[in-house]
C-alpha cells in the first residue's frame, strides 16, 4: 500500500507535544508500548495480528493513555507502525497520541521521509534510537543523537525522545542526556523494577545536580511469569533481576501486583512517568485495568 500524503509543515515549537507536555507535569502518565508483527510472516498472520494491535490501541488509548509502537524491538524486523497507523487508525485513534520508535537500522532517506510522514499524520512525538542490531541492517547513522540532529532540521515541530540506560554508569548516561547534542525534548529509560529502585535514586538526583531540563518516562516489564528459564532468556535483552521475580512469583505476588508494585514504587521514588513492556496486544486493555486496579490499592495502602 502507498503513502503518499505529502508533508505538511507546521508552527508547534519542538519540545510541546502534549506527550511532552504530559511528562512535564506532576500527574502521573502511563504509556503502554506495544510490538507490530515481525516482518516475513504469512498475509493472514500478519493480518491477525494486525487486528489484535488494533483492539489494544483503541483500547488503551480510550483509557487515555499514550501508545508507543516499536521498531524492530530485540533485533527483530518489525513491520513499519507508521503505515499502521494511517492506514488503520487514521479515523479511530487521535494520532498525537501514538509515540512511534524509529530506529537507525534503516536507509538514512527512509529516516528522514518517516519523519515527514510523521508529522504530516499528526504524529507529535518520536523517539530515535540506534536500535538492537538486526541482522542484515546496519545503522544509518552510528548513533541515534545524530539521526535526531537531521530530523530536527527537517521535521521541523516534532518533539524528538532519545535513550538513556539506568544500568550503565551514572555519569556517563547523565553526560549524554545533559549534552546539547542528545537533541532530545523527552527521554526513556532502560527497564527497572522495584528490585533495583537504588539505580533510579542515583539517576534522580544526578538528573537534578546536573541539571538535566527533559523530562523522562521510565521502563516497566509486565513479566507474565516468573519462570527461570524464560526471565533468563529475557535477560539477553535488558537486565532482569532474575531471582527476585522469580521470588515474588513462587511467594504468589500475580503478574498485575508484580507490575503495579514497580509503578507504585517509582513514583514514590519521584518517577511518576513510566511506560509499560510486554503485555499482550489480544489482552491488553484487560492488563491495563488490572494493573491499574492494583496500583489503586497499592496506593490506597489497601495492600
Amino acid at each position: 500500500m502507498s503513502d503518499t500524503t505529502p508533508p505538511q509543515r507546521t508552527s508547534r515549537e519542538p519540545g510541546s507535544s502534549r506527550f511532552v507536555k504530559r511528562l512535564r507535569g506532576e500527574e502521573p502518565t502511563l504509556t503502554i508500548e506495544l510490538r507490530p508483527p515481525r516482518s516475513g510472516l504469512t498475509r493472514g498472520g500478519a493480518m491477525d495480528m494486525w487486528i489484535d494491535l488494533s483492539h489494544a490501541i483503541r483500547g488503551v488509548a480510550a483509557r487515555d493513555a499514550f501508545l508507543m509502537l516499536t521498531d524492530s524491538a530485540v533485533g527483530e524486523e518489525e513491520e513499519e507502525n507508521l503505515q499502521h497507523l494511517t492506514a488503520n487508525l487514521a479515523t479511530e485513534v487521535e494520532p498525537w497520541r501514538v509515540v512511534p520508535f524509529l530506529t537507525c537500522l534503516h536507509p538514512l532517506d527512509y529516516c528522514l521521509r518517516y519523519g515527514d510522514r510523521a508529522r504530516a499524520r499528526g504524529v507529535e512525538s518520536l523517539t530515535v534510537t540506534g536500535g538492537d542490531r538486526v541482522r542484515g541492517a546496519d545503522r544509518c547513522v552510528p548513533h541515534g543523537y545524530m539521526l535526531r540532529r537531521q530530523l530536527r532540521e527537517r521535521a521541523k515541530g516534532l518533539s524528538l525522545g532519545g535513550w538513556v540506560n539506568l544500568h550503565r554508569p551514572l555519569a556517563e548516561q547523565i553526560g549524554f542526556a545533559t549534552d546539547p547534542e542528545f537533541e532530545a525534548d523527552y527521554y526513556l529509560t532502560q527497564v527497572v523494577s522495584h528490585h533495583d529502585l537504588p539505580l533510579v535514586g542515583r539517576w534522580l538526583a544526578g538528573a537534578e545536580r546536573e541539571g538535566l531540563e527533559i523530562p523522562g518516562s521510565f521502563g516497566v516489564f509486565y513479566y507474565r511469569n516468573g519462570r527461570r528459564t524464560v526471565l533468563e532468556r529475557l535477560s539477553r535483552f535488558f537486565p532482569v533481576p532474575v531471582e527476585a521475580v522469580a521470588s515474588a512469583f513462587e511467594a504468589g505476588v500475580t503478574p498485575e501486583r508484580h507490575c503495579a508494585e514497580t509503578i507504585v514504587a517509582l513514583r514514590r521514588q519521584g518517577a511518576a512517568h513510566v511506560y509499560l513492556c510486554n503485555l499482550a496486544p489480544q489482552r491488553a486493555a484487560t492488563q491495563f485495568d488490572r494493573i491499574m486496579a492494583e496500583v489503586a490499592a497499592l496506593e490506597a495502602g489497601a495492600g
